[in-house]
């Protein structure tokens, strides 16, 4: 079963089980997916529906932050709800030392040589590690990686 019909059959769970927070959540991920569909008059793999997931994710993140520092706790936490929804979909996150290892594994594969080669590195990382690691998080390791070489 691919992860959009997964997120639709979860729709329908929700919808049966009158959970109104969840069913908000899957509605805003829905309507963003067909959003791109329309736009790119594509039809989306679970690749794209990760992008999409990913920046949802990152979306609320901010939020929770914003919020916080604005002291609106009631606002912050609907977003945390949210984020846990959206988490449940995405694959399971790599280890830092697995993370590691790719950005070896991708330093090795690339001949990189310095910094000036940090977007080669990430441009073989990115589809690899696409939604199991934070490319934040990735970048630094390969910035570390490729200062010390």
């Amino acid at each position: 079963m691919s992860l959009k019909e997964q997120i639709t059959e979860d729709m329908k769970a929700a919808m049966r089980a009158k959970d109104t927070a969840k069913l908000g959540t899957i509605r805003l991920l829905t309507a963003a997916m067909k959003q791109k569909e329309v736009d790119e008059r594509i039809e989306l793999t679970d690749a794209h529906v990760l992008a999409i997931i990913e920046k949802m994710i990152k979306q609320r993140k901010d939020s929770i932050s914003q919020f916080e520092a604005g002291g609106r706790q009631d606002l912050a936490d609907i977003e945390k709800a949210e984020l846990s929804v959206l988490s449940t979909y995405m694959p399971a996150a790599m280890s830092d030392a697995e993370m590691q290892a790719e950005v070896a594994a991708a330093v090795a594969q690339v001949g990189a040589a310095g910094p000036q080669d940090m977007g080669k590195v990430m441009g073989v990382l990115k589809p690899k590690l696409a939604g199991r690691a934070d490319m934040t998080v990735v970048s630094g390791l390969v910035k570390a990686a490729l200062s010390k070489s």
